[in-house]
């Protein structure tokens, strides 16, 4: 064997025996180019969970937030209605009031045309003064009917102590007259239902 063949067969030795040693440290550099890809890519991740957890809780916090308003609002209308419907009927009970007031006023201006009809029925007056008196008192009545008056029903009635008010009691013969309006004093009247003057009565005995 010549000194050449010697020599390349030794440099061939060499470099056989290298190779295992760089194909282990190629093997350790991607090793470690891995687990730091890897590290790189947990704190990435961290990141991103952090993140997404800060997300949700910035939901949460809003979802309660409008929970609460939807709430307050709620609650809030719910006082306005009960506001305006306090009102409304405040109002309404004003107006009935005033209404109730201004009608009793007039209450005694019936009872002098009653009377003064009463009066001119056995009189010898012109029938002109009997018939201008009629007028009026029927006029009267009518506007007032409208507006929600009503004369309560005595004579003849069994006596309710819810409408008539006795101011005096007289015997009577029949028995069906007993406990029974025999005369009315002054007329009561309702306002829309509600005793505004209770009818002032004899009741019989």
């Amino acid at each position: 064997m010549t000194q050449e063949n010697k020599e390349g067969k030794t440099v061939q030795e060499e470099t056989a025996a290298q190779e295992p040693e760089t194909a282990k440290a190629s093997e350790k550099d991607a090793s470690k180019e891995l687990k730091k890809e890897m590290k790189k890519e947990e704190k990435e991740l961290k990141k991103e969970k952090d993140r997404i957890e800060d997300l949700e809780k910035q939901v949460k916090e809003l979802s309660d937030k409008v929970a609460k308003e939807k709430d307050d609002y709620i609650r809030l209308m719910a006082e306005f209605d009960n506001f305006r419907r306090r009102t409304s009927q405040e109002k309404l009970d004003l107006v009935s009031v005033a209404s109730e007031d201004t009608i009793k006023g007039l209450l005694p201006i019936l009872d002098d045309c009653e009377r003064a009809i009463a009066a001119l029925k056995d009189s010898t007056d012109s029938t002109a003064a009997k018939e201008g008196t009629e007028l009026i008192y029927n006029k009267l009545t009518v506007y007032l009917k409208g507006k929600g008056l009503s004369p309560i029903e005595a004579k003849g009635q069994v006596f309710d102590t819810d409408v008539h008010e006795a101011v005096a009691q007289m015997p009577v013969q029949e028995d069906d007259k007993k406990g029974k309006v025999f005369d009315v004093v002054q007329t009561g009247y309702t306002l829309n239902g509600k005793v505004i003057r209770f009818a002032k009565v004899v009741v019989g005995i």
